[in-house]
């Protein structure tokens, strides 16, 4: 089972779908990508899960870059640079390595900082 991506006219992710193997051939269609363009009227490419077509999967909002032919998603913070081997947005700082805080990123601050959670156990009186 294949995924398919349809981009609008800025190649921005508007679906996705699942549809045939590139290896079918029914009714003479092979071109899987060209066929499901045409049927909708947009651009369509595939798409991988595991991550070996276009380095990421689509998702709707992702940007097909055709100069890398990868999927890059939206980007998360304006300080976040783009990883250009694996197409996906890094921290400038990296994330930290204590397993026991869950950090966020701050943008203001330009780094990470540890969530504080309020008690879900109601005051005892």
């Amino acid at each position: 089972m294949a995924h398919y991506a349809f981009l609008d006219e800025n190649n921005i992710v508007t679906e996705v779908i699942t549809g045939r193997n590139e290896d079918e051939v029914v009714d003479g269609i092979s071109d899987w990508e060209a066929y499901y363009g045409n049927l909708r009227g947009q651009v369509c490419k595939r798409t991988s899960y595991n991550a070996n077509i276009r380095k990421n999967y689509a998702g709707i909002g992702y940007t097909y870059d055709e100069d890398r032919d990868a999927f890059i998603p939206p980007k998360p913070h304006p300080s976040w640079l783009l990883d250009e081997d694996t197409s996906q947005w890094e921290a400038p700082v990296p994330y930290p390595e204590d397993d026991t805080v869950i950090y966020q990123w701050n943008e203001e601050l330009g780094d990470w900082e540890a969530m504080v959670f309020e008690s879900e156990t109601p005051a005892v009186e």
